[in-house]
């Protein structure tokens, strides 16, 4: 599929070089004399090597062509995270270095879109937000109210978040897939 430089946005999946590439950051540049152009920042799938490249915006980009399968992370297996498929039950292992920081906001039975070029796995789609439980930050403050400081707690797939003071070990907060930021304390 191809694609006019104008419309190239962040985390569109392109085919650069011959490789795939997912857009990191996406920049248009109307200098005030001379030819506008779209600056991206982009990271190689495999390899995560980092790449920059100036298209004019007319110019076109192969947007790579992409299967999306609704698939459930149902354990660890060394290296790799096995899933299964929601509709067939084919379970498919993925390499830990594909799935990057995903993996912090990913415990077992939780279900997310799975990305396959040509039939391989290339990364997940996260929901856009997920409820884990704090196991450990520092103790309570008797006084504490909703103010705008926070402290700092691991949650219990490692991820390292900010939350508010009156939280404590145990509860289950939501926080943002997309910046990893505390949303809510989850009442359950």
């Amino acid at each position: 599929m191809k694609l006019k430089a104008i419309q190239l946005r962040k985390g569109n999946i392109i085919i650069y070089n011959n490789d795939l590439y997912v857009l990191t950051d996406v920049t248009h540049i109307t200098p005030g004399k001379g030819q506008a152009v779209v600056q991206t920042k982009m990271k190689h799938i495999q390899t995560g090597q980092n790449a920059e490249k100036r298209y004019r915006p007319d110019e076109t980009v192969e947007k790579a062509e992409l299967e999306t399968r609704k698939m459930e992370y149902i354990y660890e297996d060394g290296e790799h995270l096995v899933f299964m498929d929601q509709e067939t039950y084919e379970q498919i292992p993925i390499h830990k270095d594909l799935l990057g920081d995903a993996i912090l906001y990913m415990l077992p039975n939780t279900v997310v879109d799975v990305d396959f070029h040509e039939g391989k796995p290339i990364g997940v789609e996260l929901p856009l937000s997920v409820d884990l439980k704090v196991v450990e930050t520092e103790p309570n403050m008797k006084t504490a109210t909703v103010t705008s400081s926070y402290k700092p707690a691991i949650l219990e797939t490692g991820l390292k978040v900010q939350i508010p003071p009156f939280i404590e070990e145990g509860e289950i907060v939501r926080i943002d897939t997309r910046d990893g930021k505390y949303l809510e304390r989850v009442k359950k």
